[in-house]
C-alpha cells in the first residue's frame, strides 16, 4: 500500500480452493463439496506466499476472521492459517443460494429460463435477475450489508489504533465479488466485472484513513525476502 495508507485497516477476502464443481463451472451454493487435492494445493501455495509473520497477511495484525458455513471455506482457512479455531461462522458469507440452478452451468440455466418464457429481450444475468427458487440480488445484498455494517463499526473505532484491526473473510466465487461491490457502494447489478481465482485473495481497504472512502487495492508490492 502507499506509505500514507500503509497502516489503514484491511479486509482480506479469500475464495475457497478448487472443488469438482468449481472446476466444471457448475453453480455450487448449498451443496457442500470438498476441496480437490489441487484445491488444497492452491490454498497452501497462497499461504506460503502471503500468510505469516511479516507477510501480507500477518496473523499478529488480524483481529477478526469470518468464514462461510460451507466446509470448503472452513477447510480453506484451516489450510491458510494452520489453525482450526479463532474464527466465526457467518451466514452472510454463504454462497448465493442458486435454488433451481444449483449444479447447473450458465448455458443450461439460460436455456432453462428460455423454456420457461423468460429473458426474451436479454440473456439471464445473476447480478440483476437472481435465481428462481433461490436468492434475489436484493436478498444477497441485505445479508452482505449486515456483515459490512459490523466490519465498518469495528474499523471506524480502530482506524487510527495500533491494535490489530485487519479482517479475514473466506467465501465463494459469486459472494466474494458481491461483497467487493457492496463494500465499494455499488449495487450488485452495477457492471463492474471482477474475477476471483480459487484459493485467491483480494484486498479491500480505505483511502486516507477515512471509513467513507472504501477502496479496492488493485496491486501490491512485496518486500524483498532476506
Amino acid at each position: 500500500m502507499p506509505d500514507k495508507d500503509a497502516s489503514t485497516p484491511r479486509i482480506f477476502i479469500l475464495r475457497h480452493g478448487e472443488t469438482e464443481w468449481s472446476k466444471s463451472g457448475q453453480y455450487t451454493g448449498k451443496t457442500d463439496i470438498p476441496l480437490t487435492p489441487r484445491g488444497e494445493a492452491q490454498v497452501k501455495g497462497t499461504a506460503q506466499q502471503v500468510y505469516g509473520a511479516g507477510k501480507l497477511i500477518d496473523p499478529a495484525k488480524v483481529a477478526k476472521v469470518w468464514l462461510s458455513p460451507r466446509e470448503r471455506a472452513i477447510k480453506t482457512y484451516e489450510l491458510l492459517s494452520g489453525r482450526n479455531d479463532g474464527y466465526e461462522i457467518s451466514e452472510s458469507l454463504a454462497e448465493w443460494d442458486y435454488g433451481d440452478y444449483e449444479g447447473r452451468l450458465t448455458k443450461d440455466i439460460r436455456a432453462l429460463r428460455k423454456e420457461r418464457g423468460l429473458d426474451k429481450e436479454r440473456e439471464w444475468d445473476i447480478w440483476s435477475d437472481g435465481c428462481e427458487g433461490g436468492e434475489s440480488s436484493a436478498e444477497v445484498t441485505a445479508r452482505i450489508d449486515a456483515l459490512l455494517k459490523e466490519i465498518r463499526s469495528f474499523h471506524v473505532e480502530r482506524m487510527h489504533s495500533t491494535e490489530p484491526r485487519d479482517v479475514i473473510l473466506v467465501a465463494h466465487g459469486h459472494l466474494t465479488r458481491a461483497f467487493a461491490k457492496r463494500f465499494l457502494g455499488y449495487e450488485l447489478s452495477f457492471p463492474l466485472s471482477l474475477m476471483m481465482e480459487p484459493g485467491g485473495v483480494g484486498i479491500l481497504s480505505y483511502q486516507h484513513h477515512n471509513i467513507d472512502e472504501p477502496a479496492m487495492l488493485l496491486g501490491i508490492g512485496f518486500p524483498l525476502q532476506e
